[in-house]
């Protein structure tokens, strides 16, 4: 548990650190501008990052499955050839399935304004200034979206489904709440992740009429605010921490 927890505070950081330079140097130094280069870079690092955090809570929640469903497998397992497989196939599926999205967002010809409303270089923002058909770009990152939030959503509740069988059949309630003390920090930290960005990306594409400073709030609020949380919510239920 604690090498997940590691991966999930360095996959953060690198998260949170590709936007909060460039918003704090507009903020401390009016310094506006960003190369195209270094946005797509940018925007990159967010997508691959955001999807390995995805991956990461999947992968907590089948630990915590296999910790409570069967406590001697998760005993006898070897753990560090198993969290090394684990780490390169996360790092391995958000670096390699978001790596085509700077590619087609470089090749669209740019011929209208170059401003977009966001401290950061945000995919759909940047795509929506094009003077060309984006439908590709869209549905790539609405596919990808869809295959990486959807499913691991979806592994995440049927995980937790079989952790609430396994601990409602359990004969005390002494037994119940050290089950639950078990899994609450991890429920906490997917709340934390994902409301926001249920949230967030909804916006994109059907919030017209929401205000544009609240869009921008929520953009950032999306990718920063687990960031500083996550940490907290472990720090309370792990002395080690």
């Amino acid at each position: 548990m604690y090498y997940i927890l590691c991966m999930l505070v360095i996959t953060d950081l690198v998260l949170s650190m590709s936007i909060l330079c460039k918003i704090l140097s507009i903020f401390w130094f009016n310094s506006r501008e960003i190369k195209f280069s270094a946005c797509l870079l940018q925007l990159y690092f967010i997508l691959s990052f955001s999807t390995m955090e995805s991956r990461i809570l999947m992968a907590m929640a089948f630990d915590r499955y296999v910790d409570i469903c069967d406590p001697l497998r998760h005993c006898t397992t070897p753990r560090n050839p198993m969290v090394a497989k684990i780490g390169l196939a996360m790092v391995l599926r958000g670096s390699m399935l978001l790596l085509p999205t700077p590619f087609l967002v470089r090749r669209w010809p740019y011929c209208r304004t170059i401003i977009i409303a966001h401290s950061y270089c945000e995919h759909i923002s940047v795509v929506k200034l094009a003077c060309a058909d984006i439908h590709t770009s869209s549905y790539y990152s609405l596919s990808v979206a869809f295959l990486v939030i959807c499913l691991d959503v979806f592994f995440i509740a049927v995980s937790y489904t079989q952790i609430l069988r396994a601990i409602l059949s359990l004969p005390t309630k002494d037994a119940w709440l050290k089950s639950f003390g078990t899994c609450g920090s991890h429920l906490c930290v997917i709340l934390n992740s994902y409301i926001p960005a249920l949230f967030s990306f909804p916006m994109h594409w059907f919030g017209h009429n929401v205000a544009l400073h609240f869009h921008i709030l929520m953009a950032n609020k999306y990718l920063l605010l687990p960031t500083m949380l996550n940490p907290n919510i472990y720090w309370v239920r792990t002395q080690e921490i």
